[in-house]
């Protein structure tokens, strides 16, 4: 029998307002305990409206926290909106140790494994790639030069990057004598031409090319910081090797990315294959050496074969984008389901976005394994902020236009939301950009709220599966990771399927409880981290790669 739908929710027992489950009209009635509640104006699904009365300055709680205040005085049944709520959100210090949690029942993945690629430090790959890498932005060209020269030869091109059959079929019709109507009325599906071809390393998922913008020209500590990301990279569970290319004479020196590799792995013995363009002279001698390495360095990647892991083996990123009001009803509850399960067998599991953190800070530095590891989640939060309001901003300003639009009004409710994600179990490590996150247990990762930025770090810090809720729709993949997509509703799920894994509307529907959403994507990373079912923003070729630039260009 199929479960009714609810029009409204109370998220927690101390929240003075109610989300709206569907669109509800002006002049709407409703019963909250007991409770009649007229709506003054419409409010649309995903927003919230005050059970009670409220006066100017009223302090409004969502999730069991502060999320803001309003501007003027309100009735009951009101909307909130931009105008008549602020963002507000309670200070936080270093206080008691609070690590009680209940751990879910995961009986039925006590036996479960996956198929990855070990790795000599102990660590398990979900995937196995070959990086070429450039050490400043003035090899972006040699890069893709490298790029064009070996994609499509290996058979690692990806069809949906390639139109040009698309269009061939317009110049067809248009030397034809087609209208302009009859061009735009093209149905251009049937256009696509099979290019597959079979790759000539089967057991390397492909090479990877990582541009930047980055390397020189800015402060050292942002070019320090790419080096120590970029090492994350070469020394991920998911990469078998890299060629890196340097001009020479910039701030990301060769010598700087070997130490921050020996640091991340003081055995790396990874094949590793460094080029200096100022050294080895002209482009053809560079790339000549280039391609033979990275061609021989794949010959020994092929080698090596998916072989059963524990569960424990898998470091989950948790990212969010393009957020909405259900985000933290649906999908985001799910993912801490998750996450909690994952941290009872004993995995890896890293919460990052720390302005979007903002408003629960007491709770997760509470939730620290001892003070010092409070300490540095309190000084890393406020720091950040602190630079953010000296620069103009501040994490109040995090939430996106469409964020608003979909009822996150303050930064405050987007965090509070956003946070679910982490779960309930003990922070066992707080590392900062662009460190290891990958600590058995919850880890807190210091990176932007920017989601592309973050699941960059998220990876470098270990991750070798994301999980990345949203609302609105977005395809971000990562070159090295696979990046699961989760709907916080069904609308979105159906309109952007070519790039959404899955769906915790479900949930906002009525169909599913978030323990058995939980249990459905946990099957799915199963089966994403041993190879047999491919990620949509993997199948897109979505490889989106930003490091983070925290210091200012010189």
């Amino acid at each position: 029998m199929e479960k009714e739908r609810l029009e409204f929710l109370q998220i927690h027992p101390k929240d003075n307002v109610l989300v709206a489950l569907r669109d509800l009209p002006a002049g709407y009635k409703l019963n909250f305990q007991g409770k009649e509640i007229i709506l003054k104006r419409a409010v649309n699904a995903k927003h919230k409206f005050s059970i009670d009365a409220l006066q100017k300055d009223a302090e409004i709680y969502m999730y069991g926290v502060l999320v803001g205040k309003v501007n003027e005085d309100l009735d009951s049944g009101e909307l909130l909106d931009v105008d008549n709520l602020r963002h507000a959100a309670e200070d936080f210090k270093l206080g008691d140790r609070k690590l009680d949690w209940v751990q879910p029942d995961v009986s039925a993945f006590n036996k479960r494994t996956f198929k990855g690629f070990h790795r000599s430090n102990g660590t398990v790959g979900t995937a196995n790639y070959w990086l070429v890498i450039p050490l400043v932005f003035c090899e972006n060209r040699n890069v893709l030069t490298l790029k064009s020269a070996l994609e499509e030869k290996l058979g690692y091109q990806v069809e949906s990057k390639d139109y040009s059959d698309e269009v061939d079929e317009l110049i067809n019709r248009y030397k034809s004598g087609a209208s302009i109507d009859d061009l735009m009325s093209v149905d251009l599906s049937s256009a696509r031409a099979d290019k597959g071809k079979k790759r000539l390393f089967p057991n390397v998922d492909g090479v990877k090319f990582l541009n930047h913008d980055m390397g020189c020209g800015g402060t050292r500590m942002d070019s320090d910081a790419l080096c120590g990301l970029l090492a994350g990279y070469i020394t991920h569970p998911n990469v078998a090797g890299a060629t890196v290319l340097s001009l020479g004479c910039q701030h990301a020196q060769a010598s700087i990315l070997k130490a921050e590799i020996a640091k991340r792995d003081p055995h790396f013995n990874k094949p590793l294959f460094v080029f200096e363009q100022q050294f080895e002279g002209t482009e053809q001698e560079l790339m000549q050496k280039a391609i033979k390495s990275t061609f021989t360095g794949l010959v020994e990647a092929n080698k090596l074969e998916r072989q059963e892991a524990g569960l424990d083996k898998l470091c989950i990123g948790l990212e969010c984008g393009g957020s909405d009001g259900f985000s933290g009803i649906s999908a985001n509850p799910t993912l801490g389901y998750l996450s909690d399960m994952m941290v009872s067998m004993g995995g890896s599991v890293i919460l990052s976005e720390f302005p979007e953190l903002c408003g629960v800070e007491q709770e997760l530095s509470d939730r620290c394994v001892d003070e010092p590891t409070a300490e540095k989640f309190i000084h890393l939060m406020r720091t950040y902020n602190a630079k953010a309001e000296a620069d103009g901003s501040g994490f109040y300003m995090n939430p996106s236009p469409g964020n608003i639009r979909d009822g996150l009004i303050t930064d405050a409710i987007k965090s509070a939301g956003a946070a679910k994600k982490g779960g309930t179990s003990p922070v066992a490590a707080v590392v900062d950009y662009p460190e290891v996150a990958n600590d058995p247990g919850l880890n807190l990762l210091c990176t932007p709220g920017n989601d592309v930025e973050s699941t960059t770090a998220e990876v470098a810090a270990g991750a070798n599966i994301v999980l990345f809720t949203t609302g609105l729709g977005t395809p971000t993949g990562n070159p090295i990771a696979p990046v699961i997509k989760v709907a916080s509703n069904t609308k979105v799920f159906n309109k952007m399927n070519d790039a959404i894994d899955l769906n915790c509307g479900t949930i906002i529907d009525g169909e599913e409880t978030i323990e058995q959403a939980a249990h459905r994507i946990l099957n799915y990373v199963i089966s994403v981290a041993s190879g047999e079912t491919i990620a949509k923003a993997v199948k897109l070729g979505q490889d989106d790669f930003i490091p983070w630039r925290r210091g200012v260009s010189l």
